[in-house]
């Protein structure tokens, strides 16, 4: 009987793909960290710019009807995502989970939190505040775009602490299951409907996502946005990053590893699964593992 060939991975088995990109990260040095993260920072700008000009030109039909332009904005996001996650990229978001998945299974240890949190948090703003600032100085911020950038950075800033933070939840919340299903696909089409669904959602839901945030805050604010530095701190940064930590740390992570890990007393997979590349493990996993290699899917 012929032996019967899966393109898509096993919950089990992505999830401990997720772990292995945790170690992959973890055991990175720092300085390729931070250039995987500015890059990704960069592919945000792109994404949330390309949002911009597109949602922003449907100002006159949002009168009529708001969820078309939602619509547009939400289905044209995703293109950041789908190139980070399918070119190596570093999200903090994507971070939160991988390496406190890695930690929960003890295979890296915890002082790896603070260390790829940090150095993916600033990579991250820095790519997209640079990003912000080239489109500002190119002149491409302005007309209805400007308009569009204006009306998000502000409305960011007006709900609550509390409730920032639980819209960060549900955001990451759907960020991680969007590199769960990307890490399940063995396929550039199942990785891209992977990734997308979930992250249209989030941002057609109004979730709060960070690494976005780093981008469409600043761009409001040089486009005239009545929001501080101090308010997209304080109100914003904070509870978002908050949120977004809680949501791939403890909600995903830690429920994945219940379901199929440690946490939950589980056995590992039989299946010979490798899902980082050879050069980015360390020399005593690389011995240990004698399956047959996938390619690199990426950090988020």
């Amino acid at each position: 009987m012929p032996e019967v060939m899966a393109i898509v991975k096993g919950p089990k088995e992505a999830y401990e793909g997720m772990v292995d990109k945790g170690v992959e990260l973890a055991a990175k040095p720092l300085i390729k960290v931070f250039h995987q993260s500015f890059f990704a920072g960069c592919y945000i700008g792109f994404g949330g710019m390309l949002s911009m000009v597109v949602a922003g030109g449907l100002a006159d039909a949002a009168e009529a009807n708001p969820t078309i332009q939602t619509f547009v904005f939400a289905a044209l996001f995703p293109v950041n995502l789908l190139i980070i996650l399918l070119s190596g990229g570093i999200l903090y978001t994507g971070t939160s989970a991988t390496v406190a998945a890695a930690v929960y299974e003890r295979k890296t240890h915890w002082v790896n939190i603070p260390r790829t949190f940090v150095v993916a948090w600033m990579g991250n703003f820095l790519g997209a505040l640079i990003f912000a600032l080239l489109i500002e100085y190119c002149d491409m911020n302005e007309a209805l775009t400007a308009q569009l950038a204006v009306k998000v950075a502000e409305k960011k800033i007006k709900a609550d602490f509390l409730k920032t933070t639980i819209k960060g939840v549900g955001c990451n919340w759907m960020v991680c299951m969007a590199v769960f299903l990307c890490g399940q696909a063995q396929d550039m089409a199942g990785k891209m409907v992977g990734i997308w669904f979930p992250i249209s959602a989030f941002v057609a839901i109004g979730f709060e996502h960070i690494p976005a945030n780093m981008f469409m805050i600043p761009l409001g604010m040089l486009a005239g946005a009545d929001v501080s530095v101090l308010d997209m701190l304080v109100k914003n940064f904070l509870p978002t990053t908050l949120g977004n930590t809680i949501a791939g740390s403890l909600i995903v992570a830690g429920g994945y590893s219940f379901a199929f890990g440690r946490l939950g007393c589980n056995n590992p997979s039989p299946l010979p699964m490798s899902r980082v590349s050879r050069e980015d493990l360390p020399v005593d996993a690389e011995k240990a593992d004698s399956g047959p290699r996938a390619e690199s899917d990426i950090t988020v």
